[in-house]
């Protein structure tokens, strides 16, 4: 009998959400994910930060001391499912912002 016996796509999404599964994480129950959307400049972090929380989602706009770079993190409460960056992306591409990761608290 196979253990993990859940499929996932072959990428990185994929990857990190059979990681979670094998970890026990109960895809069934909603999960805090924390996204991240990288912006090119603070302007466009805005512009990005209004259209995500025009669509309901919690997020902030934050610059890094070290490098300068904007990034706008959102916090969802969600099923965990493989299109996990899809909506934020198109959210954001108008605005030169793209998806530059996620990451789930696992006990």
């Amino acid at each position: 009998m196979k253990l993990f016996s859940k499929k996932f796509p072959n990428d990185e999404d994929g990857q990190v959400l059979k990681m979670l599964y094998k970890q026990g994480v109960d895809f069934k129950e909603p999960q805090d994910v924390d996204f991240f959307v990288a912006v090119p400049d603070k302007k466009s972090g805005e512009s990005v930060l209004n259209a995500l929380r025009d669509d309901g989602l919690n997020c902030e706009l934050d610059q890094d001391d070290e490098t300068e770079e904007w990034t706008c993190y959102c916090f969802i409460k969600m099923l965990l499912n493989h299109d996990i960056q899809k909506r934020l992306e198109e959210l954001s591409k108008p605005y030169d912002g793209y998806t530059d990761g996620w990451g789930v608290m696992v006990d």
